[in-house]
């Protein structure tokens, strides 16, 4: 599956980890970077020292390309954790929420790749043009903090393949062979997963938070925040029921934000306690249903995209050669008609 992600990345598969914000783990990402993917850290809002020791965790436990995911606008202070990517020398970085443009050049520099994450074709063309290496365009499917034009994933990645000529990744709403194929069909090089790999062997999430993942539905997850125009896509719950309820009774914007805060994240998903915490969470999670080591995941969904391709191709193959044959019967029977 070598294409013009996995040349750019220097990576066997055309896979990228999404960030996790505060709860990233960076064995986890070692892991994933290990099996032929790009594994990722979130910064979310941690401290810049944190940042670092995560930074050396991930880097000590695979030589393979792994990356660094900075939410621009979500830092409080977001130059001295780009510090701390550029100190490790960390291959690829990933700048989300936020204008990109100021600080692309000072990653080039230091022969650092760049990812954009966008959720629509303005957004791309904009980090298109300030230099960005890949286009990430993320759907509203993806768990987490999500743009406010709430576009899906199926209609946003031919957009933006058509738009900008850097290599495009989808990300929400891709779990299996069946996303990724389905992503490469739409025009996109590669793909973005993040709650897929909340189910595996080698991630420190706790067992509740894996299990609720393994055991979710097509409804189990909900958009919070859309009052404050700050969307968020968590798992069902009972504190998420109590962030409904603030929400419902027009609490203010910062009584609001503290209680979706990723404090509250870090307390649903590391220590499973979903009465006082909240866990994020993707649509795909319905898809979801058992917990392999990454490696396994990784190569099984390769062969069942390659497997889907294949296949999807034989059938056109076999409907265009139906419909020729519709055809040519029509203009036989008109000739004989004609005689």
């Amino acid at each position: 599956m070598g294409n013009s992600i996995t040349d750019l990345l220097n990576i066997k598969y055309p896979i990228v980890q999404g960030g996790m914000g505060n709860v990233s783990d960076p064995k986890l990402s070692a892991a994933i970077s290990n099996a032929g993917a790009l594994g990722t850290i979130g910064v979310g809002t941690l401290p810049a020292e944190e940042v670092d020791r995560r930074i050396k965790i991930m880097v000590e436990h695979t030589d393979k390309p792994c990356c660094v995911n900075i939410p621009i606008s979500v830092h409080p202070e977001v130059e001295k954790v780009m510090e701390k990517v550029l100190h490790n020398q960390v291959p690829v970085v990933s700048l989300s929420a936020g204008n990109p443009a100021k600080y692309i050049p000072m990653f080039h520099n230091e022969g650092i790749k760049v990812i954009c994450v966008t959720a629509s074709v303005k957004q791309a063309k904009k980090a298109e043009e300030s230099g960005a290496d890949i286009i990430v365009g993320e759907g509203y499917e993806a768990a987490g903090i999500n743009a406010l034009n709430e576009s899906t994933t199926m209609t946003l990645i031919p957009q933006l393949s058509r738009e900008v000529s850097v290599p495009v990744i989808a990300a929400g709403g891709i779990g299996d062979g069946r996303g990724l194929a389905a992503a490469l069909s739409l025009g996109a090089a590669g793909i973005q997963m993040g709650t897929r790999f909340i189910a595996v062997k080698e991630s420190n999430f706790h067992n509740i938070y894996k299990q609720a993942i393994i055991d979710a539905t097509d409804d189990s997850t909900v958009i919070i925040g859309r009052k404050y125009n700050k969307i968020r896509r968590i798992m069902k719950g009972e504190y998420t029921d109590k962030l409904l309820i603030l929400e419902n009774e027009n609490v203010s914007f910062n009584e609001f934000n503290e209680k979706s805060s990723e404090l509250y994240h870090e307390i649903g998903a590391l220590d499973g306690d979903m009465e006082n915490g909240f866990i994020n969470s993707g649509q795909i999670a319905g898809l979801i249903d058992d917990c392999p080591y990454v490696i396994e995941l990784m190569e099984r969904m390769v062969e069942e995209a390659k497997d889907i391709l294949k296949n999807s191709t034989e059938k056109l193959q076999e409907l265009s050669q139906g419909d020729w044959g519709i055809i040519d019967e029509g203009k036989r029977r008109r000739n004989i008609n004609s005689s």
